[in-house]
This record gives structure tokens, C-alpha cells and sequence, in this order.
């Protein structure tokens, strides 16, 4: 037996650090914020990183969002419409913007732009 961890506590423990008056509880850890994997092998298609390319010079290396000129992996090319929703939207360039990282954590985790051009870009049948 010892005495718990917590200081000026003389309640005795069996086993752990701290008694049930004092036991802290586990501090929950973020969870981390995951991009949708399912469309990889379309991401490592050449005809993908030519139309990436092709948006980087068109935005000439800034960023749509916050006009920050962003390099290399840094430079993200965002879906407007998720290719998820209308996969023949997923090579049209006026589909998709140039971010910064910081840029498009924001717009794929906002709701509002999701309805922005939703029924334009729906396909027929669901419309």
C-alpha cells in the first residue's frame, strides 16, 4: 500500500498513482481532421497532376482564398463540388481552386460552401 500521489492526500492506494478523489481524467486527445482517401490511385494519375499543374499556373502559384503564394506540396488544388458527389466534375478546371493548407482545411470543412454551386453541378437525375 502507499499513500496517493496528490499532494496533502493521506488516502492510501493499492495500486496506481492517485486515489478516486484525485485520479485525473485522460486529457482527450484532438482528433485528427482526415481527407478522403478512396479516390488515391486517381491522385497519383498523371492526367491528375497535368490538370493540377495546369490550375497552379493558372493561379500562378497564390492562393484563391488568402492570395498567399504557396510552393510545392504546400499548393493544394480543392473540388468545389467532392468528386464523392459528382465524379465527372473531377478534371474540370473551373471545378477546382488552388489553397494553401490552412485555406483548405477551412473550405473542406465548411457547410456553406457545399450548397454554393450544389444544384448547378448536380447531375440531372438528382436534381
Amino acid at each position: 500500500m502507499k499513500y496517493c500521489d496528490f499532494n496533502g492526500c493521506r488516502n492510501k492506494l493499492e495500486r496506481g498513482r492517485y486515489c478516486e478523489e484525485h485520479k485525473r481524467d485522460k486529457p482527450k486527445q484532438p482528433s485528427k481532421i482526415k481527407y478522403d482517401t478512396s479516390n488515391k490511385p486517381f491522385y497519383n494519375s498523371g492526367i491528375w497532376k497535368a490538370t493540377r499543374k495546369k490550375v497552379y499556373e493558372r493561379e500562378r502559384g497564390c492562393c484563391q482564398r488568402c492570395g498567399r503564394f504557396v510552393f510545392g506540396k504546400l499548393a493544394q488544388v480543392h473540388h468545389i463540388v467532392k468528386v464523392k458527389n459528382n465524379p465527372t466534375l473531377k478534371l474540370e478546371e473551373s471545378n477546382l481552386r488552388l489553397l494553401c493548407p490552412e485555406c483548405h482545411m477551412i473550405e473542406e470543412h465548411s457547410e456553406e460552401n457545399k450548397k454554393v454551386f450544389a444544384n448547378y453541378f448536380m447531375p440531372p437525375s438528382q436534381k
